[in-house]
């Protein structure tokens, strides 16, 4: 057992005074953990008043410490320098948008007190704000380098919880513990990164140099889902998943692997890519055109061919559409639609011009741009993880397989082709599931 002298909770606020009163108020309430604990709030370049609001409700307590940014670091660098802060040899991540239960504190201190030497870090609890929904409890990887919280925002009557101990993947970077020689070690978050799937990233590192994370069930956060990350927009952040989801693959799949799973990995971005181009912009079908089946002089045997036609919007393909958009943009790209049809442009002079006007789209391509900009970064990240490598991979993923789950307009074809099929190494264990499988996509 090794039992931390000191902790530090970390809480980064980006204009989330509103979030913080009620975080640093459930911290006031927590039970004695049976060590000495701070509590380092570092206000990420906001415009709220939340340093001078700091300030003035907690400027006399010796327990809470300010630390101010001029711009927004981001979720990893943001939590980088608050562990290098941080005076506990162990630190606890929290988000500022939570409500922690009285014996949170005590609960994660006490598992990774009882823990082996060689765990990192545990990982506690997350419910939604009434205590009735699962937000976090364990995830699962993808082959592709995404990730799933694993029943999230499921009853807790109708979900398993891990017990006491049990290993996880990753630990959840907005309820976790992690010793700060660990942490620091293993490189801290990448920073490129900025947020998402960070954690995850982290997991994976930690995992493949010999540690490992568990889980403290008792350790429960209530969690205000998204509060934060919707500042930063639904597609800045389907960017952010995209490029973060191919850099933790490519950066930590091992030498001899990585150069079996890009195949599957590349074909997977390129299909998403593709398929949100020709169906999500105006002009979008000329992408499907093959010029050699009819379209050119005397190249096809049954005539001119045209274009696939647009799927009819059946109410299974409205509901695809409403759960891939949310309500927001569904009923915003609605009412988009009745306005070009009610008030139509002036058609293109020329040849018909294809416009790439979908959000989600562009942000495919700024993922691309960035990783076309970045090669030498996300190298140099990867000799770095490799180096440290103490675990092979495929001891990790015979604990936690990796999954296969159509997730985008367009997967559950490409998944169900032998074609793709035979793109997998055939000794990596792969978990196909459903997106219904792993969340309550309603509730």
């Amino acid at each position: 057992m090794s039992r931390p002298s000191r902790v530090s909770v970390a809480i980064l606020s980006w204009n989330g005074r509103h979030h913080l009163e009620t975080c640093l108020a459930a911290l006031a309430k927590q039970r004695d953990p049976g060590v000495d604990w701070e509590i380092l709030v570092l206000d990420n370049g906001s415009t709220d008043g939340t340093a001078a609001w700091v300030r003035q409700a907690y400027g006399r307590d010796r327990r809470v410490r300010l630390i101010e940014s001029p711009v927004n670091l981001g979720f990893c660098a943001g939590n980088n320098r608050l562990v290098a802060e941080a005076a506990g040899d162990a630190v606890a991540l929290l988000n500022n948008d939570t409500r922690p239960e009285p014996g949170w504190l005590a609960a994660l201190v006490a598992a990774l007190a009882e823990a082996p030497p060689d765990v990192a870090a545990v990982s506690g609890l997350i419910v939604d704000w009434a205590g009735e929904r699962l937000d976090f409890a364990r995830g699962a990887m993808t082959f592709d380098g995404h990730a799933f919280q694993l029943d999230f925002r499921r009853p807790l009557s109708r979900v398993e919880i891990p017990r006491l101990g049990e290993e996880l993947a990753f630990a959840c970077g907005g309820n976790m513990l992690v010793r700060r020689s660990s942490f620091l070690e293993a490189g801290g978050f990448d920073e490129s990164y900025f947020a998402y799937l960070e954690d995850v990233d982290l997991g994976w590192r930690l995992w493949a140099g010999g540690e490992r994370v568990t889980f403290a069930p008792d350790a429960v956060v209530h969690h205000r889902s998204s509060a934060t990350s919707d500042l930063l927009g639904l597609y800045n952040r389907g960017f952010l998943f995209e490029r973060n989801a191919y850099l933790t693959a490519y950066k930590n799949y091992e030498a001899g692997l990585w150069e079996r799973m890009m195949p599957a990995v590349m074909l997977t971005f390129l299909s998403r890519t593709q398929r949100m181009l020709a169906a999500n912009n105006p002009g979008g079908g000329t992408f499907l055109i093959d010029p050699y089946a009819g379209h050119i002089a005397n190249t096809g045997t049954a005539g001119p061919a045209s274009p696939p036609p647009v799927a009819p919007l059946t109410p299974g393909r409205l509901a695809e559409k409403w759960r891939e958009l949310g309500p927001g943009e569904f009923v915003r790209r609605g009412l988009r639609k009745l306005r070009s049809r009610a008030f139509p442009p002036a058609p293109p002079a020329g040849p018909a011009a294809t416009l790439i006007t979908d959000e989600r789209t562009i942000a495919q391509f700024r993922a691309v741009n960035y990783l076309l900009g970045n090669l030498d970064r996300a190298a140099a990240a990867r000799a770095a993880a490799q180096q440290r490598r103490r675990r092979p991979d495929r001891e990790i993923f015979a604990r936690f397989p990796l999954h296969l789950v159509p997730t985008y307009p367009g997967d559950e074809a490409l998944f169900a082709s032998p074609g793709f099929a035979a793109w997998l190494p055939a000794d990596v264990p792969m978990v196909r599931r459903e997106l219904t499988d792993l969340m309550d996509l309603v509730g």
